[in-house]
């Protein structure tokens, strides 16, 4: 076993190799205002309890800039919608419009609500994504970006945990990506259902760890 692979009281074994810098991007989900800021249209339009996602942003900022330092790619994941219903098919229509706690126009391109929350407001050196459905990869670059960058391990955090982080995790999974989700930097408006989604993550496509254990492997 490499020394780099052997397990300390506060690490799990691999993880400082799983997320070498120079090959890792922490990608950041729906942490936009129509998401988790009490004034968004999750909370206002769709009645959402945002207080479990507003719970989790110091992790997650923390995270980002622990992710900067070590040279570590950031990536937020934005959640669009296309004014005019240019983004909506017949089939996302009819899930929009059963979903709890949402809105069909949420995140409207250039709106306030699709922009990210102050609290991790992106950096010069960071990269955009935008999306138009649950997962991060359909019909998007994101894994334009990460090949072209070299990296094939990513850390996938936000909201909500059990759809749109759940989805992009399973993705890149699909797509050959190493994937590892931070329980601490994760929430759903259903915490029940964020457990859930994490156990059957980590017995099936995911290493589940907590922000501490990828800043130890940062350090």
């Amino acid at each position: 076993m490499k020394a780099s692979e052997t397990a300390t009281p506060t690490m799990p074994a691999g993880l400082v190799e799983r997320l070498r810098p120079d090959r890792t991007a922490l990608v950041l989900i729906d942490l936009s205002n129509d998401f988790v800021h009490p004034q968004g249209k999750a909370a206002v339009v769709g009645g959402r309890d945002v207080s479990h996602a507003r719970r989790v942003l110091p992790a997650v900022a923390r995270l980002a800039g622990a992710a900067r330092a070590a040279g570590a790619v950031v990536i937020h994941c934005q959640h669009t919608t296309l004014p005019g219903g240019a983004s909506d098919s017949p089939v996302w229509h009819d899930a929009r419009s059963r979903a709890s706690y949402s809105a069909e126009d949420i995140c409207l391109d250039g709106s306030w609500g699709q922009a990210i929350v102050d609290e991790l407001t992106p950096e010069p050196v960071d990269h955009v994504v935008k999306k138009y459905r649950y997962g991060g990869f359909g019909g998007t670059n994101l894994e334009l970006v990460l090949r072209s960058l070299g990296h094939d391990s990513v850390i996938c955090c936000g909201v909500s945990t059990n759809v749109c982080v759940d989805t992009t995790a399973r993705e890149a999974f699909a797509r050959e990506f190493y994937v590892t989700i931070p329980s601490d930097a994760c929430a759903s408006w259903d915490m029940g259902l964020h457990a859930a989604a994490l156990a059957t993550a980590e017995r099936r496509f995911a290493r589940v760890v907590t922000v501490e254990d990828i800043l130890a492997a940062w350090a």
